[in-house]
């Protein structure tokens, strides 16, 4: 992944989230767009508020009638040590179902999915058991 623009309702409580749960760092912010650049790992996620001039070009916003940002996006996660990441999630109050194996762009792996407070769903993709090579 290079990069994913989220639009977004409340920019304050979604940085909160992606530094306070998954570590994710602001790189760059532009107010006057409405735009927050968010740093994971060599990829970047960018926040768009809905009220700004990139954001309101969406249309209806998230948990609106109409309204969708994008079905899901993927983390790579350098291990997947699942007690960990459950004991992690858990200081957030965000809970965890069993990991299922999961194909991503490295080929089959464990992963978990979440949701951010805006209702994105967020795969948590652990490396590959299988490589993407081996599948052809």
């Amino acid at each position: 992944m290079d990069h994913i623009v989220l639009r977004v309702r409340d920019a304050g409580r979604m940085v909160r989230f992606y530094r306070q749960v998954l570590g994710i760092e602001v790189a760059r912010r532009r107010p006057k767009l409405g735009l927050i650049h968010l740093r994971a790992g060599e990829q970047m996620i960018d926040l768009v508020t809905l009220d700004g001039p990139l954001g309101r070009m969406g249309g209806a916003g998230p948990r609106r009638k109409g309204g969708r940002n994008l079905d899901h996006f993927a983390l790579r996660l350098a291990r997947f040590d699942e007690e960990a990441l459950r004991r992690h999630l858990a200081r957030f109050g965000i809970g965890m179902g069993a990991p299922q194996s999961r194909f991503g762009a490295e080929g089959e792996g464990p992963s978990v999915y979440i949701s951010d407070p805006e209702g994105n769903t967020i795969e948590l993709k652990g490396p590959a058991v299988t490589s993407r090579r081996s599948r052809r």
